[in-house]
């Protein structure tokens, strides 16, 4: 299996699907690439040689931010959210919805799946002994 950026991508999947296992890497960003370094899209990834493999490699790690770079710096852009303490960033904090989604229903997703509805009626009282 080809290593590249950190990540074991699939052996046999074609070259530009099996670059969007790595992470901050989609199908735009990978045509981009693989037109950049001359190589055919339609090539299976076990089919590289060693010198278009650091080739990949070499155009990821300069001119992309992938995997943990890009993951630490959506962690410190949140992060800085909520130490201004802004809307988005306080919305974090509580687990609700940052861009505006309303929060009546349909929150299932942020606030995992919370039900918090009333049963069929009241329990009745108990009965004294």
């Amino acid at each position: 299996m080809p290593r590249i950026a950190g990540v074991n991508i699939p052996e046999n999947k074609q070259i530009l699907i099996a670059l969007t296992y790595i992470y901050g890497l989609g199908l735009p960003s990978a045509k981009k690439i693989l037109t950049e370094t001359k190589i055919n899209p339609s090539t299976r990834a076990k089919d590289l040689k060693q010198d278009e493999i650091n080739l990949l490699k070499e155009n990821i790690e300069k001119n992309y931010k992938v995997e943990g770079e890009l993951k630490r710096e959506l962690i410190m852009n949140i992060k800085r959210l909520k130490d201004i303490s802004c809307w988005r960033g306080t919305r974090h904090i509580r687990g609700l919805p940052v861009r505006g989604q309303r929060t009546r229903t349909n929150t299932r997703t942020v606030r995992g799946n919370v039900r918090k509805t009333v049963g069929s009626g009241r329990k009745p009282p108990a009965e004294p002994t």
